[in-house]
Formats: structure tokens, sequence, C-alpha cells
């Protein structure tokens, strides 16, 4: 008996197919859609974001953390660093200002 973590669906192209379909759906829907540029108001750091809720923030940096904000400079590294306060400041504001939206 051959145990496979995945199965790949060879002697099923349809299936591979809409495997397929299905997965730039997903890409689309959680790491590109909704995202929405915001500038930290500190040092001018530019990242996307999206909220999914209140509580739950997406960020995707468009540079390198530890070149672009010098809170993550300063840690030296951004594996050590969770967030910065500034540029999560600054996040907040642009919900404030409805520049980023939260869904219901």
């Amino acid at each position: 008996m051959r145990w496979a973590k995945a199965p790949d669906f060879a002697n099923d192209p349809s299936r591979i197919r809409e495997i397929h379909a299905q997965t730039v759906l997903d890409k689309e829907n959680y790491l590109d859609s909704r995202l929405t540029p915001v500038e930290c108001r500190a040092c001018g750091t530019c990242v996307l974001v999206r909220k999914n809720s209140l509580k739950q923030t997406s960020v995707q940096w468009t540079s390198r953390p530890t070149e672009s904000c010098p809170v993550f400079r300063e840690s030296g590294s951004s594996a050590t660093q969770d967030s910065c306060p500034r540029l999560q400041d600054s996040i907040d504001h642009a919900v404030m200002e409805g520049i980023l939206s939260v869904p219901d």
C-alpha cells in the first residue's frame, strides 16, 4: 500500500485543472485582494495592509523591514521584532480615517 500526503490526481486531468483554478483563487483571496498601501507617518515606509477584522491585520512589506524601518533596523533583525508600534499607529489611523476598511 502506498501512502501519499496529498494525491497527485495524475489520472484525472479535469481534477488537476479544478485544483489549479482554486489555487489561483485562493492566492488572490489570501495574498493579493483588498491590500491597501499604508505609509508609516513616522518614517514613510510603505506596506500593504488588509484588515480581516478589527483585531486581525495582514501586513505585506514592499521592502526589507531592516532597510526601510528604523525600529526594525535598530533591532538588527526582522525575525526578532514582531512589529513596529509607529507603523501600527499609522495602520490604526488609516482605519479611523476610512482609508483602510474593516469588513463587518
